[in-house]
Parts: structure tokens; sequence; C-alpha cells
């Protein structure tokens, strides 16, 4: 999800444009795309000078589509230690009881040992520069990823529609029959068509609907296989009066998982209690 999230929405080449019937002539389409494309950021590095909550809950169907009892985890997550680091996750509720404050303090005291770890490595100059060439090996495959939509995706300008009280172009993505992505991600974009909901007035992501119109292999389709008719939607809120964070994920997909199991699966993410935090290595770490 958060793959399709961070590549999807930038220019591309656009099939239409023009006046919505009743309404004011849309704006300049490649002006418009180009100051989509300077926001483009991942979600990961939006994220990074936050603390945050997510509630997931998971369901499961049968062969017939019936949804099976729901599955609700709520988990605290905290920045990695550096940028690019992973970040810290732990899980303060499941269905609706509280893990145990021993188990909390446990979780918590492996972190600081983790921190302090982490602060005697980064004395060796060799170990920052490794990081270093990290970011920027993450930074150059993103922008790969990014590349590839250029490759695989036709996008046509819908019109407009507003969504939660803001301004919004709609974009239809469809994957081009002839295209060829250079990245593992890319090839999975060609199964996929969607639209996107992007703010008129600040060129930003707020929403992103996805379906799978072909099945998609994972590991030649040894590891797993998702099937047709899988789909995902995605939708961001502002933070702090101008930082537009993760809000919401719904998904269902049918996949086939190393050949012989079936997964029919579906559930939603909500993300909740933005508020900053930053990491200091060489001290204890605690919630704010």
């Amino acid at each position: 999800m958060r793959l399709l999230v961070c590549t999807l929405v930038a220019t591309a080449t656009v099939a239409a444009q023009g006046v919505p019937p009743g309404g004011r002539p849309l704006p300049d389409l490649q002006p418009f795309l180009q100051q989509v494309r300077t926001r483009l950021q991942p979600d990961d590095a939006r994220q990074v000078g936050y603390a945050f909550t997510y509630t997931e809950r998971k369901l499961k169907y049968d062969s017939q589509g019936k949804p099976g009892r729901a599955a609700v985890t709520v988990t605290e997550s905290y920045p990695g230690f550096a940028p690019g680091e992973p970040r810290w996750d732990r899980v303060i509720e499941e269905d609706g009881r509280r893990v145990p404050e021993a188990t909390l303090q446990k979780k918590d005291e492996e972190r600081r040992k983790e921190a302090e770890a982490f602060a005697r490595r980064l004395q060796d100059p060799r170990e920052r520069a490794r990081l270093s060439r990290e970011r920027e090996t993450d930074h150059r495959e993103a922008r790969e990823r990014i590349d590839d939509v250029f490759r695989v995706y036709e996008l046509a300008m819908l019109g407009r529609q507003s969504v939660e009280g803001h301004d919004t172009i709609v974009v239809s993505l469809t994957p081009r029959p002839a295209a060829s992505p250079r990245t593992r991600e890319g090839g999975w974009m060609k199964a996929f068509k969607g639209k996107a909901w992007l703010s008129e007035s600040e060129y930003e992501l707020v929403r992103l609907d996805m379906e799978a119109v072909d099945n998609v292999s994972i590991g030649l389709g040894l590891v797993a296989r998702m099937h047709k008719g899988s789909t995902v939607s995605f939708s961001r809120r502002k933070v702090d009066g101008d930082t537009w964070l993760p809000a919401r994920a719904e998904y269902r997909f049918n996949a086939r998982i190393l050949l012989l199991k079936s997964m029919r699966e579906g559930g939603t993410v909500d993300f909740s209690n933005y508020r900053r935090f930053s990491v200091d290595t060489t001290t204890a770490i605690a919630a704010p």
C-alpha cells in the first residue's frame, strides 16, 4: 500500500483535460502536476518526526465471502533512531485487552538498550558512512520507482471534487499495455488501475483508490499471487495545520501463498494521535 502511495501520484502523460460541465476550467495540467511532484514524499519520510497510534482491524473471509470475527490491534509507533532507520512499534492493546504494564516496561527496557548500542555504533565514522550510503540508496530507489510511473501509467484529469472540505482534482491512472517498467514495484503497478484525488491549492495527495485488474505475482508466483479484484483505498489529512499524513487505509484481497494456502482477507488501518517526537539515542526513551 505504501509503495502505491509513494509512487503512483507523480507526473505522467495525461490523456485528457478541459472544462468540466458547468464548472470553471481545470488548472493547466503540466504546471499542476509539477507542483504535485515537488511535494511527492514517502509516508515514512513524512512521519519521521512524529509518534502516532494506529488501529488495525483484520477480517478473514470464507470461500463464500462471509467475514469472520475481526481481530483488532492498537499499536504505538515511534520514530527510528535516525532518518532511514526502522520505526519502533509496540502493541498496547489486542482485541480490547490492554497489554500488561510489565510487558510494556520490558519492551521499553529492550528499546533503551538498543538505543544505547546504536549511539555507540555512531561513534565509528565507518558506521556513519554506511548509514549515509544506505540513505542515498533508498533515495535513489524511490526515484527509480517514480520514474516507472512515467513508463507504466496514462493519467487522465477527470474533474473536481470536494473531499472533507478540500477542493481536489480527480485523475485516473490506467496502465499502458506495452509499458516496460524497470523496477519490481513498477511491474506490480501494471496490474493496478485507479483514481487519485489531489488538493488543488496544496498539490497534496488526499485520497487514492486502486484495484487489481490482473493477478499480481510475487517471487514469480512462488511466494504469493494476489488475484484480480483486490482493492486498496488510502487517505491523508492535515496535521499541525500544514503536514499531510496518513489517516486511513482500507484493503481487501484474495491471494494464494506459497502455491498452497488461499487467503481472503480485508481490513482497515486508522491513524490517530499524531504528536511531534524526537529521539535522543544518548538517553532513555519514553513516551512523551
